[in-house]
């Protein structure tokens, strides 16, 4: 009655019972700051979905599938590296298929960009930018499934654009663009952390498991080593 009784008797009182009008207008203000806060506290799902490949703080996401599977599979490689190219194809591929899609591993790439490899490191900030579009393992085979074309004159965006519908192509070399210290800051980063970790050559592993973090042997693992020691690690 508060509000319509003001407004009744405005007319006849001398003194306007403006009272109820305000207490409403505090209400009003008081729900409209609590939406507010609200909001901050529980961000809009679609500012996640617009950059899938971020993580908290901005970091730039290189990860395949759940980060709470039970191994974590890390790979410092560099994509101009043969052997790195040789131990996706022959191994981390299948990693993917029998381990990653059924959350039992989470892969995560390292750049790890060696100076003999005059191109890997704008391959690198290119894989970095399609990553934060969420788009990491759709750029790591591109490069590695195209490796012998474009390591030769280094023309990268040339020889793998074909690989993606053209307004997400453009999407990627904007981020690039835009993102430029962000993405090697993210190289740097994983370079640091190879090197704490004594990394000289690529590909080098890591696989965590239990709270315990293994280096594998350099140059990468065969396939059938690699499933048994993963198939031990889940029996633990």
């Amino acid at each position: 009655m508060g509000l319509e009784y003001a407004v009744q008797k405005i007319q006849g009182e001398h003194r306007v019972k403006t009272l109820p009008v305000r207490r409403i207008g505090i209400l009003f203000f008081i729900c409209v700051m609590a939406a507010a806060l609200a909001a901050s506290a529980h961000p809009n799902p679609q500012a996640s979905k617009d950059a899938p490949g971020l993580a908290a703080g901005g970091a730039i996401r290189k990860g395949i599938g759940s980060p709470n599977a039970p191994i974590t599979m890390e790979v410092f490689g560099d994509f101009q590296c043969p052997a790195c190219r040789g131990f996706f194809e022959g191994t981390v591929k299948q990693v993917i298929d029998d381990y990653v899609i059924p959350g039992k591993v989470y892969l995560v790439h390292r750049d790890f960009p060696l100076e003999i490899h005059p191109y890997a490191m704008q391959a690198a900030r290119l894989a970095n930018a399609a990553a934060a579009s969420g788009q990491f393992e759709a750029i790591e085979r591109a490069l590695y499934d195209h490796q012998e074309q474009w390591s030769i004159k280094g023309n990268i965006e040339e020889v793998i654009a074909g690989s993606f519908p053209p307004a997400q192509f453009k999407k990627f070399q904007a981020y690039e663009s835009q993102h430029l210290a962000e993405i090697n800051a993210s190289i740097d980063r994983d370079k640091n952390l190879g090197n704490q970790r004594s990394v000289n050559q690529t590909p080098t592993v890591f696989v965590t498991s239990h709270g315990k973090t293994e280096a594998l042997p350099g140059g990468g693992v065969d396939y059938k080593l690699l499933k048994q020691y993963f198939d031990y690690l889940l029996r633990q």
